[in-house]
């Protein structure tokens, strides 16, 4: 007998967890800002996002390169991939009203223009991938307000101008890539304080200075196993205090 109610109870909340997932309903704000990049991607896109809800809705599967996840009664979206498919014009502007996006893959397109400032605005992100593409501009100081990211991938594309100093407050990066581009000026000694930065990027760009600025700050780069400075303008020569960085693999 007690085993027999034990079962009906374990069948009872798997109705109700099922009962849950069918009648969440996807954020309303993510359902808007997904037909507006939509609309603005073209076919190539679009013939693979059927349906209203990018979500699925029971009927319909999510759309493809889009990860949800259900919040109390909403379902919101966690992930964007959408990659490889020569998605041409600006960046889409309304990815930045996904406030919940993790991680955000549109690398291998054709987008152009800037990255808006507007994107300070996904405090959830852990992945920031664009590269190959052919993004331009400077890279917004706002970007330094995305505090849990983890992997930036900006190489491949045509930003000019400094590399942004704001980029340091970024205390949990581990990976920065800003590999050809066209970066001028110094690169911001305050990179050596990201405390978990394994790989550093910035070859084939117009940087000038020398490895000794880079590296003044005592105990810079404590993490860092991946230095790639290949192809600028820096001077000077390799000063010892390289060998402070200890988890050093490759220069």
């Amino acid at each position: 007998m007690l085993l027999r109610c034990h079962f009906s109870f374990i069948i009872l909340l798997l109705c109700l967890i099922n009962a849950h997932h069918v009648h969440s309903k996807t954020l309303k704000r993510d359902v808007k800002a997904l037909n507006e990049i939509k609309a603005s991607l073209g076919w190539r896109v679009v013939y693979a996002w059927v349906g209203d809800d990018p979500c699925g809705d029971g009927d319909l599967p999510a759309w493809s390169g889009v990860t949800c996840s259900t919040q109390g009664d909403y379902r919101v979206v966690t992930e964007l991939e959408v990659y490889a498919v020569s998605i041409v014009g600006p960046f889409p502007t309304a990815v930045t009203n996904l406030l919940d996006l993790t991680r955000l893959d549109l690398h291998n397109n054709k987008l152009t223009g800037p990255i808006p400032p507007q994107i300070g605005r996904l405090k959830r992100l852990k992945i920031l991938n664009l590269r190959w593409n052919k993004l331009q501009d400077v890279i917004p100081p706002e970007i330094g307000e995305l505090k849990k990211l983890t992997h930036l991938y900006l190489s491949f594309n045509s930003f000019k101008g400094e590399i942004p100093r704001e980029l340091a407050n970024l205390p949990e990066l581990q990976y920065l890539h800003l590999h050809q581009n066209r970066f001028i000026g110094r690169i911001p000694a305050e990179l050596g304080s990201l405390q978990k930065l394994r790989h550093l990027d910035v070859g084939d760009n117009h940087l000038v200075g020398t490895i000794r600025e880079l590296i003044r700050i005592e105990g810079c780069f404590p993490a860092l196993r991946n230095l790639y400075l290949n192809n600028n303008y820096l001077t000077g020569g390799i000063p010892a205090q390289l060998a402070n960085l200890t988890n050093l693999e490759i220069l």
